[in-house]
């Protein structure tokens, strides 16, 4: 049995201005993604993984992954997609093709893009070929996907700390189907609601229970997987919103059952999904006076992993102005970097840093400080963490030490050449900070950092924060959601930045 394995992967923020170029995308092919992804905590590695534990042979394609940004440009996707084809084509014959994609990735041609890779691949294996398919859990799952697959697996977790477990899945769901053992057959659901994003940690109310309900209703017998996907909220496009799949072993009334009873329990907590944040003024003054250290700061509006700039500095601003020191903040700022670099360590500069990339994440702020350190920004996680990866490279570091009063904790700005998603704390580790004597922490995320953060956290402040992944949808104009379209945009100015064409 040869089972091929590869993925087209992005999270595609539609509001976000930036295009994602072909070149954003870190690609591997053929033998070089076994050593990539071998080992590793993705799906990917859990496709791998499979080959021992269910017996096939493996033939590698290509994986393709970029940070969340902006639309995929239409010569990156055509490319890629490309490239998978002819990957397939050459291939020796293939018993089936396990295949990752995010779920949410929009291109300049289409926006339900992981659609359109299905369909491509559909219409060159036949209509009988084995295509078993995973998604994040922040897919907008589209009825193509899910009516060309043979299967759909979605991952089960925020923090996503599942991902090798439900690419393992996905082979055993594959291998089953390629022997005759089962005959998967599947329904979508979509309730008509936004989940919002502050509100989809697994591990709490309220979609603690409406995991567990998949996860008891995957353990009944005939239904071979279970899955809901919170959806992506910084996609305005008619696939915008939770979903639920429940695939059946030759069962087609069983699954289209299960995955009505699973909406139900969506549909049941959207009274409880209301959300009171403080700003960034209030957030900071609560830190600045908390006894419970290291202070975690969730700048919300410039989630990297949700497709943001990662170089917002309001918060920055406000911890200078009120006077707060033991900070780290992290900003993605190749030219101050670059300043960095020429200054050399141990020199001392003045800088205008972050705000740089649109008009959305404030100004840049002026600091004085130390070059502290200067590092190849790649660093490697071990543990279990959101996202899976195991190598990181944020392009060339600098960490300048922010001078004040003489009988206070240092506080530190880590300048990044690339954007980094904060999932690990070897992010900070790396450059010889111990995150866990500063005072205030700065992580650009949402729900993902707490699978690093969240066991050394003294407290936690969620933000609403300005910026493009900002989680109050009543900043946004959505045009394409069928859920949201027509939800007013706010009067306010800063607000309305926000409605533009895309």
């Amino acid at each position: 049995m040869r089972i091929a394995a590869g993925g087209i992967m992005h999270e595609s923020n539609t509001f976000n201005q930036r295009p994602t170029p072909l070149e954003a995308f870190r690609v591997q092919r053929s033998d070089e993604l076994l050593r990539w992804w071998r080992g590793t905590h993705h799906e990917v590695g859990g496709f791998i993984a499979g080959a021992e534990s269910f017996g096939y042979e493996l033939f590698p394609t290509l994986m393709a992954q970029a940070t969340p940004g902006g639309m995929v440009t239409r010569e990156a996707f055509e490319r890629l997609t490309r490239e998978l084809l002819e990957r397939l084509a050459r291939a020796p014959q293939l018993d089936g093709l396990l295949l990752a994609l995010h779920g949410a990735m929009v291109s300049e041609a289409d926006s339900d893009a992981d659609g359109e890779v299905v369909r491509r691949v559909r219409e060159q294996v036949g209509a009988d070929f084995p295509l078993v398919v995973t998604h994040d859990y922040h897919a907008n799952v589209s009825e193509q996907v899910v009516e060309l697959s043979t299967a759909l697996i979605i991952y089960k977790s925020y923090p996503h700390l599942d991902h090798r477990e439900r690419g393992l899945q996905a082979a055993s769901v594959i291998t089953r189907t390629i022997e005759g053992v089962i005959r998967p057959v599947q329904a979508l659901v979509k309730p008509p609601m936004l989940l919002n994003i502050v509100h989809q940690n697994t591990n709490g109310p309220p979609m603690d229970r409406v995991m567990a309900a998949a996860r008891s209703l995957e353990g009944k017998p005939a239904i071979v997987a279970a899955s809901v996907a919170s959806g992506y909220q910084y996609a305005d496009v008619p696939e915008l919103g939770p979903a639920v799949v429940v695939v059946a072993d030759g069962a087609p009334a069983l699954a289209r059952q299960g995955a009505r009873q699973l909406a139900d329990h969506l549909w049941a907590i959207r009274e409880r999904l209301h959300f009171r944040l403080p700003d960034v003024v209030q957030a900071v003054r609560e830190a600045s006076v908390s006894d419970r250290t290291p202070v975690i700061l969730v700048d919300m509006g410039d989630n990297i992993g949700g497709g943001s700039s990662g170089d917002s500095t309001f918060i920055l601003q406000e911890l200078l102005r009120q006077g707060v020191t033991g900070w780290v903040v992290v900003l993605a700022d190749p030219e101050a970097v670059a300043a960095c670099a020429r200054a050399g360590i141990g020199a001392s500069l003045q800088l205008h840093v972050g705000g740089k990339r649109d008009d959305l994440h404030g100004e840049p702020v002026e600091v004085s400080g130390r070059v502290k350190c200067l590092h190849d920004g790649r660093y490697e996680e071990s543990e279990v963490r959101h996202d899976g990866q195991r190598y990181h490279d944020q392009g060339l570091t600098a960490l300048l030490e922010i001078g004040g009063p003489p009988d206070a904790k240092a506080s530190y700005l880590l300048l990044t050449s690339r954007r980094q998603t904060p999932f690990s704390l070897q992010q900070l580790l790396s450059v010889g900070l111990q995150p866990t004597q500063q005072n205030v922490l700065v992580v650009k995320a949402a729900i993902a950092y707490r699978a690093a953060y969240e066991p050394i956290a003294g407290a936690i402040i969620e933000i609403d924060s300005p910026g493009v992944t900002t989680v109050n949808p009543a900043r946004f104009r959505y045009r394409n959601a069928p859920a949201l379209r027509g939800l007013p945009a706010s009067a306010n100015t800063e607000e309305t930045k926000y409605d533009k064409p895309h």
